[in-house]
């Protein structure tokens, strides 16, 4: 068994002052001992801004990240064209450097209702960087981002892997041991 290819995939959206990416971080699992497996950590969603230089092109080396769990990307996947929602994030929440890097990101709608405004603001008091990332969405470019969320949450939360561990033999022997397992629909 040689295992398959990594495959990388995102989104990106380009503007005059700013590019996003959008790409899926794979949940991870832990051994149950038994030969199972059960999620230890929820994927989620990488977030990278990047500050334009020139007409189409980006310095990627001074990108901004924030990651978006899954309860983030319903929220987000749940904005009408009229709504807002915004994100706190310290990265060293708990260490000994909580406080000292400070993450927001505000996703409100564009004034005339044509799209969504996504701004990343970043304070690190480490490396002394106060900066703020906006770039304006489509209604188009959110349709695509909000169609692409709602495909990648189930795989976030590991249950494919759950339905394809799910056998057809597994079911009658599932079922032969009902009567110990009191199925609430059954009642």
């Amino acid at each position: 068994g040689q295992l398959p290819p990594r495959v990388y995939a995102g989104y990106s959206v380009y503007k005059g002052k700013a590019a996003i990416t959008v790409e899926p971080r794979p949940p991870e699992f832990s051994s149950l001992g038994s030969g199972a497996f059960k999620v230890s950590k929820e994927g989620f969603v990488l977030l990278q801004f990047a500050p334009a230089v020139g007409s189409r092109q980006y310095d990627w080396t001074r990108k901004q990240i924030f990651s978006l769990s899954v309860t983030e990307i319903g929220n987000i996947i749940s904005l009408g064209a009229r709504d807002s929602c915004e994100f706190f994030h310290d990265p060293n929440k708990g260490k000994s450097d909580e406080g000292r890097v400070r993450k927001v990101l505000k996703v409100e709608p564009l004034p005339d209702g044509s799209g969504h405004f996504f701004n990343l603001s970043v304070q690190n008091k480490i490396t002394n960087v106060d900066e703020s990332i906006y770039i304006p969405i489509t209604r188009a470019e959110f349709a695509v981002l909000v169609s692409s969320l709602n495909f990648i949450v189930p795989y976030l939360l590991g249950w494919h892997a759950f339905a394809s561990s799910v056998k057809p033999e597994d079911s009658s022997s599932t079922r032969s041991n009902s009567r110990t397992v009191d199925f609430e629909w059954s009642r």
